[in-house]
């Protein structure tokens, strides 16, 4: 299933990022949608190229009844983002994958960070898979909406979180 989704916010690619890569925002953003982040590195200089690593405890109270049987309450995803050296105009692109413990649910995405004079707008594309036979596409097209609001929620929330830091 595929994720794609765009927005533009009026900071500089710059400040976009390094929201993006604040420790005390995934925070926020996790308690935002009841979960907890468990962890969060950062593996190199962020100047350049970098990985972060971002793990959380999410609830699964907004999954269908019948998958919540299957994983439980919470789910714990990890969240890796490799992202570039900056482009010339200071563009940023990041490939993210996340994974989730318990759940036969790949996600793939490449989010860009595109500088528009003092704006940045922020592409993301990706998609979800299933390795379960036969199911797996069912279980895919649930998920993804799921997973394309939770991306999403890290865009929107930087908006307010730049305003106010």
């Amino acid at each position: 299933m595929a994720l794609s989704a765009s927005t533009t916010l009026p900071h500089s690619v710059d400040r976009v990022a390094a929201v993006f890569v604040d420790e005390d925002f995934l925070r926020h953003t996790s308690e935002l949608v009841g979960g907890s982040l468990e962890s969060f590195t950062i593996d190199g200089d962020t100047a350049g190229a970098f990985t972060t690593t971002t793990v959380r405890t999410l609830p699964t109270t907004r999954l269908p009844d019948i998958a919540r049987k299957f994983v439980g309450e919470t789910l714990k995803v990890t969240q890796t983002e490799k992202w570039e050296a900056p482009a010339a105009d200071g563009s940023r692109t990041s490939n993210i994958a996340l994974k989730v413990a318990g759940a036969p649910l790949d996600v793939t995405a490449v989010q860009r960070l595109v500088a528009e004079g003092g704006s940045t707008r922020i592409e993301l594309e990706g998609n979800v898979t299933s390795s379960v036979p036969f199911l797996g596409g069912k279980i895919a097209d649930a998920a993804e909406p799921m997973v394309g609001k939770a991306l999403n929620i890290q865009s929107q929330q930087a908006q307010a979180w730049l305003e106010s830091h």
